[in-house]
């Protein structure tokens, strides 16, 4: 089962630029990275595929050959005639697990500009610094998010509906309709499987298991985010807790009734933020644009997908035919939501919303 997603349309732009440069698709694990560059490349007419956690594909970059080779054997791999090279995409999926991969990125730019390099990862931020020599400027970005409510009622094929939300403003008689809809989507979330499982049983009731799956992967990468035991300690404390502090700001410092001091709290925070599980919201005070960060003020906590959240604090099922979202634990649902909604259109760029705060209580 295969979704429509928004960055489809960035793509194809990217595809048709004469200038294009190697692009990289970066996000969370199980956001649907791989589908949507599979469903992508065929619009090609020769694709090659690499998954770089197969030993046989991770060879191709192990033995320091020039780029040259490199396109040599994958086309006779393939079975492509190098000619070819301008109606071929190479899609390098994992590409985190081979810091030579990323290093190569700027060479296919500089010598091959014609072939049509994408790459998707989802623990880039932790491979860069492995990478000696990191192509910057040679290289592009795009990112995946969980399907926002738009792509939820494209996947569940409700097209009026889909038709009226892009109407400005709403009209009064599809507002009860698009709210349904909306409640709906905020308790089997955005995370592809967990909308494909929803979809092939109509039910709730398979879930709980997408959830505890997805969830579980995220606390296993825990060795790959973390340099010691101490650390691996830390991350797996705020990954435990994590939930059950989105209906506030946090403090670093004994965070969760821990002895950690703020400084492991933080540096840990900031490797599950790298990992785009938890996000750290910084506040502003400003009203007038620009506005600016203050990371000298405590954030607010953002799970990647809020229906983990929801599932983590087991308010699911009291969510379910609740007509009024704000009442849903203590508030913080719809904040929550409402942030995801807003990171989801950040295709281009990686840019993260705000919260605000009062500079004082009065004002």
């Amino acid at each position: 089962m295969v979704f429509s997603r928004r960055i489809t349309e960035h793509l194809l732009v990217w595809k048709n630029n004469s200038n294009r440069k190697p692009l990289v698709i970066r996000g969370a694990r199980q956001v649907g990275k791989t589908t949507v560059i599979e469903e992508f490349a065929k619009t090609y007419k020769y694709h090659i595929f690499l998954n770089l956690e197969k030993p046989t594909d991770i060879s191709f970059f192990n033995d320091k050959a020039e780029v040259r080779t490199i396109i040599e054997s994958l086309f006779l791999a393939n079975n492509i005639s190098i000619d070819e090279i301008g109606d071929t995409i190479l899609f390098i999926d994992e590409i985190q697990e081979s810091p030579a991969a990323i290093h190569i990125l700027r060479y296919f730019y500089e010598e091959y500009p014609k072939l049509h390099v994408l790459a998707a990862g989802s623990l880039l931020e932790f491979a860069i610094k492995k990478v000696p020599s990191f192509p910057v400027g040679r290289i592009e970005y795009m990112y995946l998010h969980p399907l926002n409510f738009s792509e939820y009622l494209d996947a569940v094929h409700h097209k009026e509906a889909l038709e009226q939300l892009n109407q400005i403003p709403v009209k009064s008689f599809a507002h009860n309709v698009l709210l349904d809809l909306f409640n709906t989507y905020a308790i089997i979330g955005g995370m592809p499987e967990a909308v494909k499982i929803y979809l092939e049983k109509d039910s709730f009731t398979g879930l709980p298991k997408v959830y505890e799956s997805i969830w579980s992967t995220y606390q296993n990468d825990v060795e790959k985010y973390s340099t010691n035991s101490t650390e691996r300690n830390v991350i797996k404390h705020i990954m435990s807790i994590a939930h059950l502090y989105m209906d506030r700001r946090v403090r670093f410092q004994n965070f969760g009734n821990s002895n950690y001091r703020s400084r492991e709290v933080k540096e840990a925070m900031q490797k599950l933020n790298d990992a785009r599980i938890i996000q750290l919201i910084y506040p502003t005070t400003d009203v007038e644009v620009p506005v600016k960060t203050d990371i000298k003020k405590s954030p607010r906590l953002q799970l990647l997908d809020s229906r983990l959240a929801n599932y983590a604090l087991g308010i699911q099922a009291d969510m379910i035919g609740l007509k009024d979202l704000s009442t849903a634990y203590k508030g913080a649902v719809i904040p929550i939501l409402i942030t995801q909604e807003l990171i989801s259109l950040n295709t281009i760029r990686d840019k993260k919303p705000h919260s605000y705060e009062r500079l004082k209580k009065s004002s």
